[in-house]
């Protein structure tokens, strides 16, 4: 997709479809945006708000936060966790009343020199607070930029952060900084989801390399993902005209150069029903004209340092989504000499023997 073309679309959005709300949307001062900001570092925003909103009672200037005593701050944010935060809250809100004469610096050096904020926050304040051309990145900004423009770079390692820190940069609006960065994170939010992303309503939909490759759910690539100790791995297995859809696992991951069928990898276990299957299908891929044929039990394989679990969809289809079209279609017939890994085999030859699949 051509940048420039990206970025106005996503303002387009913003300014013409996006309807969300969080108090701290469009505030100018810099210590509302900063408190905002460590509140949310490691808190979801649902258990965020009502904190914000409580400091913002009890503290609504930075000048009011720093006389306050340690114990009546902690007390505040009791709940919240990774008290450090707190902490570097309170040196920083200090430092600034002292050192700045209680004025937030304006200038995104001085701002990132504070304790307790990173590039992240820093780019969020300068923006947010001064309108400076600094552009934020989040998870909501990797997974974005990752999907429309097809980047299968890591977003957890040095290259990965450079490569999309200095993509976020170039696609910047450079002159509306603020409502850019506020378009791109509630775009991640809203629409281009980690689960259930609304490809069918997303005005990026014609251009995202994701889509158009059907590999929304592969992006973006996280090389820390091999560290985890439970994985949820659910594979939809597409037939239509007697083929079926499968797929080569490449990369440095489990089950290297083994095929597998569709696959959707999840943070926590998903259920699936008939109702789920419908949003994903609709959402995701825009297939409307289907039938699920079954959906298995929970299926698990202990690896060395990991267990896999997950689950089986079998669903037949009227036509093939262009999304799907990149994938190799075999014979359903020929699936037995395809080499798949343990965990897909022990489902396989369970169908076998019931003959429900084959």
């Amino acid at each position: 997709m051509q940048k420039k073309k990206f970025t106005q679309s996503l303002m387009q959005w913003h300014l013409q479809t996006n309807k969300r709300e969080m108090p701290w949307k469009g505030e100018k001062d810099p210590y509302k945006i900063w408190l905002s900001e460590v509140i949310l570092q490691q808190t979801r925003v649902e258990q965020g708000w009502s904190y914000y909103e409580k400091f913002i009672q009890q503290y609504p200037t930075i000048q009011r936060l720093a006389k306050a005593k340690d114990e009546q701050v902690f007390k505040l944010w009791e709940g919240l966790g990774y008290y450090n935060r707190c902490k570097n809250l309170l040196f920083t809100a200090r430092l600034i009343t002292n050192k700045y004469k209680g004025k937030f610096p304006d200038q995104y050096d001085d701002i990132i020199a504070l304790k307790g904020i990173g590039p992240y926050t820093a780019a969020a304040i300068a923006s947010f607070a001064y309108n400076l051309p600094y552009a934020v990145v989040d998870g909501n900004v990797f997974r974005v930029l990752s999907r429309v423009f097809g980047i299968n770079t890591a977003i957890d390692n040095i290259k990965g952060k450079n490569e999309f820190t200095a993509l976020a940069q170039e696609v910047l609006d450079k002159k509306q900084a603020a409502l850019y960065n506020q378009a791109i994170m509630d775009f991640g939010a809203t629409v281009c989801k980690p689960m259930l992303p609304s490809c069918i309503h997303c005005p990026l939909q014609k251009n995202c390399i994701a889509f158009n490759s059907g590999s929304v759910n592969q992006l973006p690539v996280k090389e820390k993902v091999l560290q985890k100790k439970n994985r949820w791995i659910n594979y939809f297995l597409f037939e239509y005209n007697n083929t079926m859809l499968i797929h080569k696992r490449t990369g440095k991951d489990i089950w290297e150069n083994l095929f597998e069928f569709y696959f959707v990898e999840t943070e926590a276990q998903q259920k699936w029903t008939d109702v789920t299957i419908h949003l994903w299908m609709n959402e995701q891929l825009g297939i409307k004209k289907y039938q699920v044929i079954h959906i298995s039990e929970m299926f698990k394989q202990p690896l060395t340092h990991q267990q896999i679990k997950g689950q089986f969809i079998k669903i037949k289809l009227s036509s093939i989504p262009a999304s799907l079209k990149k994938y190799e279609w075999i014979d359903k017939k020929k699936i037995k000499k395809i080499a798949f890994p343990k965990f897909i085999n022990q489902y396989l030859e369970q169908l076998y023997l019931q003959s429900a699949l084959f």
